[in-house]
């Protein structure tokens, strides 16, 4: 490995330990981030102990006015560099694992909410609550859960997917 490489990836690992520890939820945090080639637009908010791609920090990229709850891990790489895009108006949870998938794009869809805990390794369509593991659609999102957002107004603003025969079959079991 050449010394211009090795220098990046030390500095990229030294910015991301500061990035998951610092204060700056909207400044310092994004900040930081982008530093080490994470790509994030205007007003995200980055709780503490975050965990976004260490190896392949530009195969992320997080848009406007998303929301990412405390030790999330965000990875854009299991066996093979892929992409994770989380689009505007996103809220991820407390505690959720990302993984994007080898050679491909993993998108969390724009509005859409990822319940807290979640494990994520496939898509999340736009304006849909998904939770569990694997997380899996259970509601569509009518009113997004930004930070303005009263969290009445988006809890009765989501309106249940209906059960399959299938499930409701088994739920009786």
């Amino acid at each position: 490995m050449n010394m211009r490489k090795l220098l990046r990836r030390a500095s990229n690992r030294f910015l991301h330990l500061l990035a998951r520890s610092s204060p700056g939820a909207t400044t310092l945090r994004p900040f930081l981030h982008r530093l080490r080639g994470v790509r994030i637009l205007d007003r995200v908010f980055i709780s503490d102990d975050v965990y976004i791609e260490n190896e392949h920090p530009e195969c992320v990229e997080i848009h406007e006015d998303v929301q990412i709850g405390i030790r999330t891990i965000i990875l854009a790489h299991t066996r093979g560099a892929g992409k994770v895009l989380i689009e505007k108006f996103a809220y991820i949870g407390p505690s959720c694992v990302i993984l994007g998938p080898p050679g491909r794009t993993l998108t969390v869809g724009e509005g859409s909410v990822v319940a807290a805990g979640s494990v994520v390794s496939t898509s999340v369509p736009a304006y849909t609550l998904a939770r569990g593991n694997p997380a899996v659609p259970v509601a569509k999102v009518t009113v997004p859960l930004s930070l303005a957002t009263d969290y009445e107004d988006f809890i009765t603003g989501l309106a249940p997917f209906k059960k399959t025969v299938a499930r409701a079959v088994n739920d009786t079991d």
